[in-house]
């Protein structure tokens, strides 16, 4: 069966995976990009140019063998989202996913075509419901879970994540959407390694014990 994989998901020192005030103009609220400049400085990010160390290492991980993704509503949108009829997502006209993604939502619409592979498809269902119908849809293949910190939180305490790539980003944010809450003991059912970088940042995977 295909695995359900977490790959770059940043947080701060203090567990927060977004900040507090998200909007149309402010995607990651009071937290604006600075989860994410460790990321943006690689070159699997820049394409062109960017560091080829360690950071580079993980962030180039985030695309091969995966075959769709899950996310949140609130990683496709902002509050308020679903009253845009127009509205297509915060990622512009050719998001960086290039597979199905499955936005999970209670308010549902019809799917949405993007440019470069990437199609959106929006379900009111459970994470097992969508773990499931996401695996047909990747056609063996790897399934992602991107977020946000509520999603992964579901998904992890349903017992769902096979393997997870956190980065814990030596900032403070004191507000927003914390990924921990509520898992005590998680790492019981993983091997967990941790791999510091030049760049401050330090990479945590847990791989699910016997996956």
């Amino acid at each position: 069966m295909s695995l359900a994989r977490v790959h770059n998901f940043a947080i701060s020192l203090d567990g927060f995976g977004t900040g507090e005030g998200q909007s149309h103009d402010a995607h990651f609220g009071h937290a604006g990009d600075r989860l994410h400049q460790w990321m943006f400085a690689t070159r699997a990010w820049q394409q062109t140019g960017g560091s080829r160390g360690v950071d580079n290492v993980f962030a180039e991980e985030f695309g091969p063998g995966i075959g769709a993704e899950i996310m949140g509503a609130g990683k496709w949108g902002h509050p308020g989202w679903h009253e845009d009829p127009e509205w297509k997502g915060a990622w512009g006209p050719n998001p960086p996913f290039h597979t199905p993604v499955f936005v999970l939502t209670h308010h549902p619409r019809p799917s949405i075509e993007m440019e470069g592979g990437t199609t959106f498809h929006f379900l009111d269902t459970s994470p097992a419901e969508a773990l499931a119908t996401a695996r047909k849809a990747a056609d063996g293949k790897d399934v992602r879970i991107g977020g946000g910190p509520t999603v992964i939180r579901d998904f992890l305490a349903a017992g769902l994540i096979d393997h997870m790539h956190i980065v814990v980003v030596p900032i403070l944010l004191g507000r927003g959407v914390r990924l921990w809450d509520g898992l005590e003991g998680l790492e019981k059912d993983y091997a967990v390694e941790a791999t510091s970088s030049p760049s401050g940042v330090t990479h945590v995977t847990f791989t699910r014990t016997g996956a």
